[in-house]
């Protein structure tokens, strides 16, 4: 049986005793259902992951007594910072979980013109935890130890205009040139990845004004939710660690 990976909020800063978070001890106790003698794998954020073992389970609380502790890194060679316009339903939850297993570094939701979602400030608030927690659970499955961050959601240009040193891409299915024709080296990208309806015009235009450029993933048109995981793929590939 895999021994469970738990994410713990603070830096571990010492080995022995210690009690993990309100979220992390629910989950082993009440939903892993784990008992006392059982193995944990925990990271904290740092790099690290730690071998820990449940010494007391109740009904608020888990403690483990951690044993020891290893430096190891999945990261990818490659830092995706994805900006991606807030879509429907569940579609931005499966963006954020997916992205993270492939590796990106940062992700930032986006408003567009064409932004099918209309949340109010707390709601956005509400969603940004939860998309952060879906992050965490992405890195507890797939063997991450750095958790990558979701930031506050921003408004297209604002996001654009950002200063960057490393290159920007905009996905437009008439662009001239794919990712396969991108000059070496790359070793940061910010990936925008436009809505449902796609960028209007305007926004297209704003792009080409900071310095974005156009990139073509194939013949057919994707949805968000492919295109993004599509085009990291593609540029984990090609510039990262994947294949």
């Amino acid at each position: 049986m895999r021994i469970p990976r738990i994410y713990h909020p603070q830096p571990i800063d010492t080995l022995g005793s210690l009690p993990l978070s309100d979220d992390a001890s629910g989950h082993v106790g009440r939903v892993l259902r784990m008992k006392v003698g059982q193995q944990l794998e925990l990271f904290d954020g740092t790099g690290c992951q730690y071998s820990a073992t449940i010494t007391e389970v109740t009904k608020k609380q888990v403690l483990v007594d951690v044993t020891d502790k290893t430096l190891r890194s999945s990261e990818s060679p490659l830092d995706i910072h994805l900006g991606q316009v807030v879509s429907r339903g569940d579609k931005m939850e499966f963006t954020i979980q997916k992205s993270v297993e492939l590796g990106v570094n940062t992700i930032t939701p986006l408003i567009s013109e064409r932004c099918g979602v209309k949340l109010d400030t707390k709601r956005f608030e509400k969603k940004l935890s939860q998309w952060q927690k879906i992050a965490i659970a992405a890195c507890e499955q797939s063997g991450r130890n750095i958790v990558p961050e979701i930031r506050p959601i921003m408004q297209l240009e604002q996001w654009c205009a950002e200063e960057y040193d490393g290159l920007k891409l905009n996905l437009h299915p008439r662009a001239q040139y794919s990712i396969n024709t991108l000059p070496e080296p790359v070793e940061k990208v910010r990936l925008l990845i436009g809505p449902e309806g796609g960028l209007s015009a305007q926004e297209i235009e704003m792009t080409e004004q900071y310095q974005f450029s156009e990139t073509l993933l194939g013949p057919r048109v994707l949805r968000t939710e492919t295109a993004a995981l599509t085009a990291i793929t593609a540029l984990q590939v090609r510039f990262g660690d994947l294949g």
